[in-house]
């Protein structure tokens, strides 16, 4: 993801909430992390565009539906309110959020199918299934359970064994139970639409030596591609909600087939709305210039970097330029559980906090690895007190008060180390780079190293002390004037990150359309406004109650 001296065209998409269950802070997570990358694009100066969409397909959608006596499409659709909703209290700017369920999914899923189907990559072949008798329908590997073939462990799912980590299929599960009705499924013969995905090995491998992959991500394909790919089911049997494949009766398109098209079309539908439509096509087609990234969790890779890119290539439009994965989040150290007490939910969250606290501690442990990310809320607390109050904010907080005082909210025209400002927009562009190639806690950790630099500059300059003896008040004036142009400098650096807190700094700065370049000319003889606290300290009070203590 290195930079051009043009500017860039850039499509960019993170994961698709499933529209069954509100959201909680492992989505926040990755949400957040996109967010920040399109943020910095917009504000470097590149075209970039952030769409999503609720992943609305599939049979826990229509169970929970039916268990709600509701249909699946009123579900979804207060979901989608929900969602969205949530991700805008958590800042997340994205241009467009639309639903799988869509007029423009369903014209592209068929269209793609089509294409597969018209250089014979789609396969027919009779499977054999666990069927519910009870509910008429066939059970997929969630929804069965039993014991494991290989260790005999009981209340297994039907795809692995959480013990031994064997891998099965469900019909092999010994005294299998429907998770639905609780009843002794049957054995049954349906006719599935395969993918022939194991017939493009070589594709993938093309598209994999040119894609923006992380090592770890990169190795593991590796290690799947060394093995023997199987044809991919892409169709599920009637009851199901979701698009019906055409020209087959009571067969519908799995959830993974339809779902990643889901990117391309709420992109449509953003074009739409900007009466730019007709853009489509040239922006998607096998050789367009637009960069397309996507950004999701590591349980999901198989599918975007294996299915999903080659689907693409084979009905010729544009395959992704990067995946980017991250690990899970974890809280305290363990794994979240309700049932635990080890949980904060995104609503929870955000009745007690300013989300910028969270979007700075995630950017403070994102990187290229794929590691788990801990959100340890004492380190939570201390990062957001120590770096972004008594760093960042206090170096306004500590040479406002003269300027407002002592200089009527005027800073000066002169500068007293002009090169110090030089030397903060150099660091920049390293900072730069890091924001570009996603190596958010390198940054963070540069921008705080600046923050301690403006503080120690203060220290030394102690206009505290000069200002008592009147000769020294130009000098002050010209030691505060720095101070804030740092301030400022620091502030264009994070507003990618907490873009709340910098809009009220922006504000005190009387500053406004702010972009990367807007460092390069300091502010000078012109005025500011009264300082108010723009970042307040986290307390123990704040950590309990998002535990809900």
């Amino acid at each position: 993801m290195t930079q051009d001296s043009e500017k860039r065209s850039i499509l960019v998409t993170s994961a698709l909430p499933y529209a069954n269950a509100s959201l909680h802070l492992g989505h926040i997570l990755e949400h957040t992390q996109t967010d920040i990358w399109v943020r910095y694009q917009k504000l470097y100066g590149n075209n970039c565009t952030y769409v999503c969409a609720d992943d609305a397909h599939g049979t826990p959608i229509m169970l929970r539906a039916e268990e709600l006596k509701i249909t699946p499409e009123e579900l979804i659709a207060s979901i989608y309110d929900e969602h969205k909703s949530t991700f805008e209290s958590f800042r997340i700017s994205h241009d467009n959020y639309h639903t799988t369920h869509s007029e423009e999914n369903k014209i592209l899923s068929e269209r793609i199918f089509n294409s597969l189907k018209s250089k014979d990559l789609i396969a027919q072949k009779k499977i054999n299934q666990l069927f519910d008798t009870n509910k008429e329908m066939f059970l997929s590997d969630r929804y069965v359970k039993g014991g494991c073939p290989v260790c005999h462990e009981k209340d297994q799912y039907g795809d692995n064994c959480e013990k031994c980590s064997a891998t099965y299929d469900a019909i092999e599960l010994e005294d299998p139970i429907s998770v639905i009705s609780g009843s002794k499924p049957i054995i049954k013969e349906s006719e599935h639409l395969f993918f022939r995905l194991s017939e493009l090995k070589k594709e993938i491998i093309n598209w994999l030596n040119k894609a923006n992959i992380q090592e770890p991500v990169r190795n593991k394909l590796n290690e799947w591609l060394e093995g023997e790919l199987r044809d991919w089911d892409i169709s599920r049997d009637s009851p199901y909600f979701g698009f019906e494949i055409p020209n087959y009766k009571d067969k519908y398109f799995y959830v993974w087939l339809d779902a990643p098209i889901g990117y391309l079309a709420s992109h449509l539908n953003f074009l739409k709305k900007i009466n730019a439509e007709s853009n489509f096509e040239s922006l998607w087609k096998s050789d367009s210039s637009l960069e397309v990234f996507h950004f999701i969790g590591k349980d999901i890779m198989y599918f975007h970097t294996l299915f999903f890119p080659v689907m693409l290539f084979e009905s010729g439009f544009k395959t992704p330029d990067g995946v980017f994965v991250h690990g899970f989040l974890t809280l305290n150290g363990e794994k979240m559980s309700k049932s635990r007490g080890n949980f904060i939910s995104a609503e929870n969250y955000i009745n007690n906090l300013d989300p910028d606290y969270l979007r700075y501690f995630f950017a403070s442990k994102l990187g290229r690895g794929v590691d788990d990310i801990d959100l340890n809320l004492e380190d939570f607390k201390q990062k957001s007190n120590s770096d972004l109050v008594n760093k960042y904010v206090n170096i306004a907080s500590r040479t406002a008060r003269f300027l407002n005082k002592d200089f009527e909210g005027i800073l000066s025209k002169n500068l007293d180390q002009p090169e110090l400002l030089e030397e903060f927009r150099e660091k920049s562009k390293i900072i730069s780079d890091l924001y570009d190639g996603l190596e958010l806690s390198k940054a963070m950790k540069e921008i705080m190293s600046l923050a301690d630099k403006a503080n120690q500059y203060i220290d030394t300059k102690q206009p505290w002390v000069l200002i008592k003896d009147e000769n020294n008040k130009e000098l002050v004036h010209a030691i505060c004037t720095t101070s804030l142009n740092l301030f400022r400098i620091i502030t264009i650096l994070l507003q990618p990150v907490i873009p709340g807190f910098t809009q009220k700094a922006f504000e005190f700065l009387n500053e406004d359309n702010i972009s990367w370049k807007s460092m390069e000319t300091p502010l000078t003889g012109c005025k500011i406004n009264e300082f108010s606290p723009i970042v307040t300290r986290i307390d123990e009070n704040h950590i309990n109650n998002l535990l809900g203590n």
